[in-house]
């Protein structure tokens, strides 16, 4: 009714993944020295994610202008991962067909994760005259279980690796069993403030112009948390302009203090001891900090009497109080301490509008910058892509609406990794680029968007995509070999070639 409106959402979401890996032989190398991968694999993984979502909220509306609202939502997920792998693996060079590395290793996991989170929010709305000011208090109660244990043998040439002649050590071991019970505090409070200037009269003639148009958004946060007893706080402003001499552009800039507060994963920190590795939880963290500088453009046009629009945002970060992490595969292992300081500072820009009568198309590319001082040595943030460009081209063939072809273009540059279980700063390189031309041919069965009948079902599209026309290789990961003199070789993993993809698009 006019004074209550109730909404309430939910996601139950149960994942099993079971992984048997394959054989393989890779050749990888350069045009003067080509090395082949051989390997016979027998185990598998079995993985598990549950997680239950759920969220109330209850408003109560004073008028058309104001609302106070109280909003609950839990959350809690239950990971399990577990695998034994074995590997039986050959290395060599291909020109002198020499054994760079023969082995065998293993790899063990049981691991397991559970957690909670409860908040509990109420939050207010007013609308004045040019104002909209929004306020919130939010208390957050967050408990995470986890038991983990892994370990990896390596066998090189009769040796388990690392060899020392006297002991017997695991290449890798970890330990983990901890548990976080905390509490969370969090307010905000902002204002979006609408405003004009240039709007008057000029002499008798009562001609009006065109004002310029402002939108100041400005606001606090404010946080705690118990388990750390670290208190936050976060001021950013931005404002956003149409000048009067072109209601089809428009400024924005923007600037503020930003934290990312730290969860379970980053408050991980790593000791080894007589060959073990033990994660504990560090009390004493901070959260990673970044200074934000952005500024941007839109421009709205017409081609012949087409719309596009142009975009284009640039942005620096002065960064503080990282926490380091490397990724290995798809496994994100963080450091567990605030021991490094970067920058990000990119360009964003991006043209989309109909390059063909009655589709959308977009161009954009995108350059940046990042790098971070960890011990004293400089190296780039692992989500540094110096470079990427996309293309979405669409057209239909002459004279028919029904046949729509659609072409993708991506090239980016690849991202930096490094060697597991190795310290980040000893070794970083950098994948190499990443190539994918998609192209597809779709067909339009059914159309009823221009009947003046009613009709529930407007469109059916029956399609065909060839993805990865050209049949590229691209990196995903790599796989780690180590010889008995503990040389590591990474051995490039690639992501799916060339695939033929079918697909019936209904839309109503």
């Amino acid at each position: 009714n006019r004074l209550w409106s109730f909404d309430l959402i939910g996601d139950i979401s149960d994942n099993h993944y079971n992984f048997k890996p394959k054989d393989r032989e890779t050749r990888f190398g350069t045009l003067e020295s080509v090395r082949s991968f051989r390997v016979y694999f027998d185990g598998k993984e079995r993985d598990r994610f549950r997680t239950f979502f759920g969220s109330m909220n209850i408003t109560r509306h004073y008028g058309d202008s104001t609302s106070v609202s109280l909003i609950t939502s839990a959350f809690k997920t239950d990971e399990q991962e577990k695998y034994d792998i074995e590997g039986q693996y050959w290395l060599t060079q291909t020109e002198t067909s020499e054994n760079l590395g023969v082995g065998t290793y293993f790899q063990h996991a049981r691991n397991y994760l559970k957690g909670n989170v409860e908040s509990l929010k109420l939050m207010a709305r007013h609308k004045a005259r040019q104002h909209d000011i929004e306020g919130a208090m939010t208390y957050k109660w967050e408990h995470v279980e986890e038991n983990s244990a892994e370990y990896e043998m390596r066998d090189s040439a009769g040796y388990v690796i690392p060899h020392t002649g006297k002991d017997l050590y695991m290449i890798y071991s970890l330990r983990a069993k901890n548990e976080l019970d905390s509490k969370r505090l969090e307010v905000y409070l902002q204002d979006t403030w609408r405003f004009k200037s240039g709007n008057k009269e000029s002499g008798d003639s009562a001609l009006v112009s065109t004002p310029t148009l402002y939108t100041l958004n400005y606001g606090i946060r404010f946080s705690n948390w118990s388990y750390t007893r670290e208190t936050i706080v976060s001021p950013r402003v931005s404002l956003s302009i149409i000048p009067a001499f072109n209601q089809n552009l428009s400024f924005r800039v923007a600037a503020g203090l930003y934290y990312q507060a730290p969860f379970f994963k980053e408050l991980r920190d790593t000791t080894t001891v007589g060959g073990m590795t033990y994660a504990t939880l560090n009390q004493h963290i901070k959260s990673q900090q970044s200074i934000h500088i952005t500024g941007g453009m839109e421009y709205r046009f017409r081609i012949s009497n087409r719309p596009f629009k142009f975009t284009t945002e640039l942005y620096y970060k002065l960064l503080s109080n990282l926490v380091p992490y490397s990724v290995n595969n798809m496994k994100i292992t963080y450091y567990g301490d605030n021991n490094a300081s970067g920058h990000a500072a990119g360009l964003d820009m991006k043209l989309y509008g109909e390059f063909v009568p009655g589709t959308d198309s977009w161009l954009t590319l995108s350059v940046m910058n990042t790098g971070m001082k960890v011990n004293g040595r400089r190296m780039p943030l692992p989500t540094d892509q110096r470079f990427a460009a996309h293309l979405f081209y669409t057209d239909f063939f002459p004279g028919s609406d029904r046949w729509l072809m659609t072409l993708r273009l991506t090239y980016a540059d690849g991202l930096p990794f490094s060697a597991p279980h190795r310290e980040l700063e000893r070794n970083v390189f950098r994948a190499p680029a990443y190539r994918r031309v998609d192209i597809g041919m779709t067909y339009r069965l059914l159309n009823n968007e221009d009947h003046h009948r009613k009709s529930i079902l407007k469109n059916i599209w029956l399609g065909v995509d060839c993805l990865n026309l050209f049949d590229i290789s691209n990196v995903n990961s790599y796989y780690w070999i180590t010889d008995v003199t503990n040389q590591m070789y990474a051995v490039p993993n690639y992501l799916t070639r060339r695939q033929i993809n079918a697909k019936v698009r209904f839309e109503f």
